[in-house]
C-alpha cells in the first residue's frame, strides 16, 4: 500500500520542471507510505535534447516484501530484444500474486523480488491490457510502455483505491490524492461550482469530479492510456451488472455452500502479509462475520473497537462478545466529544477530498495504527452486497407502483408532489417523499433521492446568487450512471440494481474514499474482502429471491456461514457504525461548528447565502425536523477544506 505520483510531459518543459513536479507530489504523500520513497524518469527515444516524457513517483509502505527489492518506481529489466523495460508505480495488493507469478514462470519470465509489483509489471510485458481482468485485489497503477511510447492507468473493479488526473497543456498529471496534485503548481486552484452543487445534495462529489476544476477521478474499473502527443485512449474492463445469471432454480443448498467457500477464500486471501494483520470489529454481521472466517482460516484476531457514552451509539458489548466468542486479542478505544474535539484539526486536515462522513474512520485507524497494525481488515462493503440498507425494502415495495405511477400526467404527480409539501414543510420525508411522486418512477431515478443529503430547492436557497447565475446544470448525475447501467443489464432484478446503485454511489463515493484517505493518514492498509470480485460476482448473479431477508437480516451470509454466528448477533436490529455527532455538535463541538459557519468562516466565502447558514443552524440547535446533523457537519467540513486549500471561485 502507497502513493503513487507521476505526469506525462510532451509540452517542452525542462526536466527540471517535471522532477520538482512530482518530487512535491511525492512529499505530499509522505504519510501514505513512510518506509520508502523514489522518483524515476523515463525518456522517449525520440525526445529532443533529452527531454523527459514521464516521471514516476512513489512513497512505500512496506506489506509484501519488505526488503528493498521491493522499492518502486519499479523498472523491468532490458532484454536481448527490448533496450528499455517497462517502469511501475503501484497502489494496493494483487491477493493472486502467486498464481500469476506461477503463469508467467512457466512462460519463461525470470522474476528477483517476492513482491506483487514485479508480478505486474511482467504480465503486463506478457499480457498488455489483458493483465487487468486476471487480477484479484484493490489497485491503482501508473505503468509506462517504452514499445508503445505510452502511458497506463487503471484502477481496480469496485474503485477501492483512488487514482486522480488533471489534463494541462503539454502535460498530464497523476496523484493518488487531490492536494499532491495542487503541491505541483501546475493546476489551477480553482472551485467547481458544479461539484459543490453535487457534493451538497450527496456529502462528497460523484466521480469523476472532484471540488478541484477539472481534476477527475478515474472511475472504477477504468484504464486510460496517454500516447507521447497526448492523445488519450479509455476503456472498461469489468461491470458489476455484467456478469452471467445463475440458473433461477439453482438450490439454496449449493448457493450457501458456494457462498461460504467464497467468503472463507477471500478472506484467508486477505490475510497475506508480512506484517502484522488485525481487523475493525463493530459488533454488526459483516465485521463479525470477517472476524469469524479469521478464525476459520486458522488465525487468531486482533480486533478494534470504539465505544462512547452515549448508549444508543455504542455497540461495544456486541463487538466485545464477539471478540470473546472467536478469542480475539480485543481492544476498545473508548471516545468522548471532547477527546474528538482534540484530534479534529488532524482529522480535517486529513480529507483529501471534503466529506460528511470519515472522521469515524480516522480515530479507528489511528487506535489500530498506534498499537503497531499495518493491515487492518473491515466488513466494509456487506450491506451493499447482501442488503444491510433500508432502501432495499423501501425501494422494492414502491417499485412496481412506481413504475405505473410514472406513466400518470405530469401535472398529476406535481399535484401530488405539491400537496404532500403542503403537509410535510420542509421536512426530509416530506421532502424525499415529494421528488419521488415527480419521478418518473424509474429506479434510476428513485434511488438517488435515498441518499441525497438536501434536495434542489434546499441547494438552490443555500448557494449563493453568483454561483447560481454562472450556470448550475440540476440534472442528477447518478440518474444518468444508473439508467445507462441497467439499460446495459436488462435482465437485472430490483435487488441486484439497487446492491449495484449502491455500491456505485454511495460505497464508492463515500465510503471507500473515505476509508482510503482516513487510514492512510495514519499509514494503515484497509483491505475489504466482503468486495472480493469473485465473491461480488457470484452473488450479483444471484436470482433476488435468494438474498431478499424473508425475516433474517442479510440471509445470504447468515444461512451461508450457519452455525458461526451467534443468533443474538444476526436477530439484533441494525445499527451501523456512526459517531454521536447530534448530541457533540450541540455540546463539545458546538464552539467550533459555529466559528466554521460564520462569518470568518464559510458564510464569509461568498459561496453561500450567510442567512440561510444561520438559518439552518437555528433550527438544528432547535431541534427543528428539516435539519440533521449531517447537513450541518458537511458544511462545516466544506469549510475547513476551503480554508486548506485556498481555492477561487
Amino acid at each position: 500500500m502507497c502513493g503513487i505520483a507521476g505526469g506525462v510531459f510532451w509540452g517542452g518543459r525542462s526536466s527540471a520542471v517535471a522532477e520538482t513536479a512530482v518530487s512535491a507530489m511525492v512529499e505530499t504523500l509522505a504519510h501514505r507510505g513512510p518506509d520508502g520513497r523514489g522518483i524515476h524518469c523515463s525518456r522517449t527515444r525520440n525526445s529532443p535534447d533529452g527531454a523527459p516524457f514521464v516521471v514516476f513517483g512513489h512513497t512505500r509502505l512496506a506489506i509484501i516484501d519488505t526488503s528493498d527489492a521491493g522499492a518502486q518506481p519499479m523498472r523491468s529489466p532490458a532484454t536481448a530484444t527490448r533496450s528499455e523495460g517497462g517502469v511501475i508505480t503501484y497502489n494496493g495488493e494483487t491477493y493472486n500474486f502467486r498464481e500469476l507469478k506461477d503463469e508467467l514462470e512457466r512462460g519463461g519470465a525470470c522474476f528477483h523480488t517476492r513482491t506483487d509489483t514485479e508480478v505486474l509489471l511482467q504480465g503486463f510485458d506478457a499480457w498488455g491490457l489483458d493483465l487487468l481482468p486476471r487480477l484479484r485485489g484493490m489497485f491503482a497503477l501508473a505503468l509506462w510502455d517504452p514499445s508503445a511510447s505510452r502511458l497506463l492507468l487503471a484502477r481496480d473493479r469496485l474503485g477501492i483505491k483512488p487514482l486522480y488526473y488533471y489534463s494541462g497543456d503539454g502535460y498530464l498529471l497523476f496523484a493518488s490524492e487531490v492536494r499532491a496534485l495542487l503541491a505541483t503548481d501546475l493546476v489551477p486552484r480553482k472551485l467547481d461550482a458544479m461539484a459543490l452543487w453535487q457534493y451538497l445534495g450527496y456529502q462528497a462529489i460523484p466521480a469523476p469530479r472532484t471540488l478541484v476544476q477539472n481534476v477527475r477521478l478515474l472511475e472504477p474499473a477504468r484504464w486510460m492510456t496517454v500516447g507521447v502527443d497526448g492523445a488519450q485512449a479509455h476503456g472498461q474492463y469489468w461491470h458489476m451488472l455484467a456478469g452471467r445469471n445463475s440458473p433461477a432454480d439453482i438450490s439454496p443448498v449449493e448457493v450457501h455452500r458456494r457462498t461460504g467457500e467464497l467468503l472463507l477464500d477471500s478472506v484467508a486471501a486477505h490475510m497475506v502479509s508480512d506484517v502484522p494483520v488485525g481487523a475493525f470489529l463493530s459488533g454488526g454481521i459483516d465485521s463479525s462475520a470477517v472476524v469469524a472466517l479469521m478464525r476459520k482460516a486458522g488465525y487468531r484476531p486482533r480486533t478494534f473497537s470504539v465505544g462512547f457514552d452515549e448508549r444508543p451509539f455504542d455497540e461495544s458489548s456486541h463487538a466485545a462478545l464477539v471478540a470473546r466468542l472467536f478469542d480475539a486479542d480485543h481492544t476498545h478505544v473508548h471516545l468522548r466529544g471532547d477527546d474528538l474535539l482534540e484530534q479534529l484539526p488532524a482529522a480535517l486536515q486529513a480529507m483529501d477530498q471534503p466529506t460528511g462522513d470519515g472522521i469515524n474512520s480516522y480515530v479507528v485507524s489511528g487506535a489500530v495504527r498506534a498499537r503497531g497494525i499495518t493491515v487492518a481488515l473491515s466488513g466494509l462493503g456487506g450491506d451493499e452486497l447482501f442488503g444491510g440498507y433500508p432502501s432495499f425494502a423501501r425501494l422494492a415495495r414502491i417499485a412496481d407502483v412506481s413504475r405505473i405511477w410514472g406513466k400518470s400526467p405530469d401535472l398529476l404527480r406535481t399535484l401530488a408532489a405539491g400537496a404532500v409539501r403542503a403537509i410535510g414543510g420542509s421536512s426530509v420525508p416530506a421532502t424525499k417523499a415529494a421528488a419521488v411522486l415527480e419521478s418518473d418512477g424509474s429506479m434510476s431515478s428513485m434511488f438517488p433521492l435515498t441518499r441525497q443529503l438536501l434536495s434542489v430547492e434546499q441547494r438552490r436557497a443555500l448557494m449563493s446568487e453568483t454561483l447560481m447565475d454562472g450556470g448550475i446544470d440540476e440534472t442528477d448525475p447518478y440518474d444518468a450512471l444508473l439508467a445507462n447501467a441497467y439499460a446495459g443489464a436488462p435482465a437485472a432484478g430490483v435487488f441486484a440494481q439497487i446492491s449495484f446503485a449502491e455500491a456505485r454511489t454511495y460505497m464508492h463515493d463515500v465510503l471507500l474514499r473515505d476509508t482510503d484517505q482516513m487510514s492512510m493518514a495514519h499509514s494503515l492498509e484497509v483491505r475489504v474482502p466482503l468486495l472480493d470480485h469473485q465473491l461480488v460476482d457470484y452473488v450479483m448473479s444471484l436470482p433476488d429471491a435468494l438474498k431478499e431477508p424473508n425475516g433474517v437480516p442479510k440471509r445470504l451470509p447468515v444461512e451461508s456461514l450457519a452455525g458461526l454466528l451467534p443468533d443474538t448477533l444476526v436477530r439484533r436490529p441494525k445499527q451501523g457504525f456512526t459517531l454521536p455527532f447530534d448530541p457533540w455538535m450541540r455540546g463539545p463541538l458546538r464552539s467550533f461548528c459555529e466559528q466554521r459557519l460564520g462569518d470568518r468562516g464559510l458564510a464569509g466565502r461568498g459561496l453561500m447565502n450567510p442567512s440561510q447558514i444561520q438559518r439552518l443552524w437555528r433550527s438544528f440547535l432547535d431541534g427543528g425536523r428539516d435539519v440533521s446533523w449531517s447537513r450541518l457537519w458537511t458544511l462545516v467540513v466544506l469549510d475547513a477544506w476551503l480554508a486548506q486549500n485556498e481555492l477561487r471561485h
